[in-house]
């Protein structure tokens, strides 16, 4: 074969490939509102649709059992921030609201903006674990130097698996200081 017989070909792979890479690309893109949504729909990572403020029927205490609560706390690599919890763990009866904080300092000279994005592990308690009062609810604006307690409110419901005896909250605080100050 000649060279020139052989060059339609060539173009057509091109053609291929670049379509391939292409898709790719967009795909990978779409990738991360469909993973949200997945975790949104199904509870994985310890997100659940209703992440808000969601209404949580009180009723009768469940003084009977007991759950740890445990606490964690980080920062995105990029955030310089300091940020921990001002209590680790807690034992908690199902059915009572109650009540825990975290604090946070921004350790730059500038104003900074973060983002609080919780996980609740094991992944069943997800469903169970209802936020009503939450800092992660909204974006936390700190000046320079800035340093708060910021307060959770929180019920594990009764109807968690007998089986689940602790559950553990983590938040990682994200930078988002450019999007929230761009707005």
């Amino acid at each position: 074969m000649t060279a020139l017989a052989q060059q339609p070909d060539n173009s057509r792979l091109i053609k291929r490939l670049l379509a391939v890479a292409v898709t790719m690309f967009f795909f990978g893109f779409a990738l991360v509102p469909a993973y949200d949504v997945f975790c949104k729909v199904t509870g994985f990572n310890g997100n659940k649709a209703n992440a808000g403020a969601a209404p949580v029927v009180l009723g009768a205490v469940d003084a009977s059992r007991t759950v740890t609560v445990e606490f964690v706390a980080s920062v995105n690599e990029n955030m310089p921030w300091e940020f921990h919890p001002t209590v680790t763990r807690m034992q908690v009866h199902p059915g009572a609201q109650n009540m825990a904080s975290f604090y946070a300092r921004n350790q730059t000279h500038n104003v900074m903006v973060g983002q609080a994005i919780p996980s609740v592990t094991p992944s069943v308690g997800a469903l169970h674990f209802h936020k009503t009062e939450c800092f992660c609810f909204t974006q936390q604006r700190f000046g320079a130097g800035e340093g708060r307690e910021m307060p959770l409110r929180f019920v594990v419901d009764k109807d968690l698996p007998k089986d689940v005896s602790t559950l553990t909250l983590a938040y990682t605080f994200f930078d988002v200081t450019q999007q929230a100050l761009a707005k």
